[in-house]
């Protein structure tokens, strides 16, 4: 992470006898994914620019275990999941921020049995308590007027019912939002969830992420908003598809905000 963004670690933190405010939890996407990277890093140029102390993990934080569990692994989980405890719970860690749905859906809900019992927030939520005490402003900037299209990610909209925060900041940016024919509680998998992100598709006449794509690109949106790296990944492979629509931008969240403060 270069261009001068300041990421302490906890390691760190802790030699200087300081807890932070937050955990930013970066999950296996944020740290590998040349893509996703590119959310982390918009993430953390807000930290930085609101004042916001936090930490992360560094090389010590593991995968969740999210994919394993999904994929029927549950021995393979709660040994990832109890390293992962001994660590946080080391750390004497209460608030996370996690940019990945599927981080924040484990560690908020299957964690807590295991012993890791924490304060887990997905960064949309947490940039609208950002805004909402007033840390944090939002401009349209180079997006205002256009046309922007939501998607739900499934284990941040049906799983834990948060809808309303990223909308929120999306409205701030001064832009058309606009909803799909399935949005909210009736949104559409983007097709990577339950490990199938790293699997070969099975048999079928399409992809469901084509499928999802397609009813984003009805809308006739200027960019696909996003809100989970998978998601990301998906959508953006869905839009190649089409190839007459490959000026529809695929953003995450932090992205729009980062770059309309041209942070």
């Amino acid at each position: 992470m270069s261009e001068n963004l300041i990421v302490p670690t906890m390691a760190e933190m802790l030699a200087q006898g300081k807890q932070p405010e937050v955990l930013f939890w970066v999950g296996c996407a944020g740290s590998f994914d040349d893509r996703a990277k590119k959310i982390t890093k918009a993430f953390v140029r807000i930290l930085n620019r609101t004042n916001v102390s936090f930490a992360v993990l560094g090389t010590e934080e593991s995968c969740t275990g999210d994919p394993a569990k999904r994929a029927g692994n549950e021995f393979l989980f709660q040994m990832q999941a109890m390293m992962n405890i001994e660590v946080l719970n080391a750390y004497e860690a209460k608030k996370i921020v996690t940019a990945c749905p599927h981080c924040f859906n484990t560690l908020k809900n299957e964690y807590p049995e295991l012993g890791g019992k924490y304060e887990v927030v997905h960064h949309t939520e947490f940039l609208k308590s950002l805004l909402d005490d007033g840390r944090l402003t939002i401009e349209g900037g180079q997006f205002k007027g256009k046309k922007i299209t939501f998607h739900d990610p499934c284990y941040l909209g049906r799983a834990n019912k948060v809808y309303e925060a990223p909308r929120d900041l999306i409205r701030k940016l001064d832009v058309e939002l606009v909803e799909m024919k399935r949005s909210k509680a009736n949104g559409l998998c983007c097709g990577a969830g339950g490990a199938q992100m790293f699997k070969d598709a099975e048999p079928g006449n399409k992809e469901v992420n084509v499928e999802r794509t397609e009813e984003a690109l009805e809308t006739k949106p200027d960019i696909i908003a996003a809100g989970c790296p998978f998601c990301n990944t998906m959508m953006t492979d869905g839009v190649k598809n089409k190839e007459k629509e490959g000026d529809v931008k695929v953003m995450d969240i932090a992205e729009l905000i980062a770059n309309a403060e041209d942070l």
